[in-house]
């Protein structure tokens, strides 16, 4: 991800106003003077398997690479307020965070409708059911490459690899994983 793409998430939250800009964590801002070793900083790894910039790389997005960036890290910061740890919003109660996911995926999925990318709302539409499939079934290593793997398919498009993975993923197949993962890192 760009080192900004965090702050910019937080000022659209900020703009949109009402409880969503209550839960935008202050503590968590990025500090351009700050030192590499404070948590809020994006390390290398975070840069390098963001996806949103996993689909700000790809030929689909050229010349709106920075509304996808946003519009991707805005649906995957909902994703880890319901399963993980979330870097910009912080909600005290659980009930509070899922709903505070809920609105996220709308906000980006909604800035995704209004670039007309159908095909790009699908994948994330699926992203986020596989995702929580496989976190409801304790398979988190598949939601990740779930993750990994629908980034890339809206960067670059679709193929029939990726679909394959879908299904496995869909009908909770042992080798889902690994198709996974092979989508995600398949030739462009």
């Amino acid at each position: 991800m760009s080192a900004d793409v965090l702050e910019r998430l937080r000022t659209l939250l900020h703009e949109q106003g009402g409880l969503m800009a209550t839960l935008v964590d202050p503590a968590a801002a990025v500090d351009s003077q700050a030192t590499p070793e404070i948590a809020t900083q994006p390390t290398e790894a975070d840069l390098a398997a963001s996806p949103g910039r996993v689909v700000a790389e790809g030929p689909r997005t050229e010349g709106r690479r920075d509304q996808y960036e946003l519009l991707v890290e805005a649906i995957y910061e909902g994703y880890l307020l319901h399963y993980g740890s979330p870097r910009v919003v912080c909600a005290q109660e659980a009930d509070l965070g899922l709903l505070a996911g809920d609105q996220l995926y709308a906000i980006g999925l909604a800035r995704l409708v209004a670039l007309g990318d159908t095909a790009a709302v699908a994948e994330l539409a699926d992203v986020i059911t596989l995702s929580a499939l496989a976190q409801s079934a304790g398979e988190k290593e598949l939601a990740d490459a779930v993750w990994a793997a629908g980034a890339r398919a809206v960067g670059w498009g679709s193929s029939e690899i990726h679909a394959h993975a879908k299904e496995l993923a869909f009908a909770g197949a042992p080798e889902a994983i690994e198709a996974m993962r092979t989508s995600a890192v398949g030739p462009p």
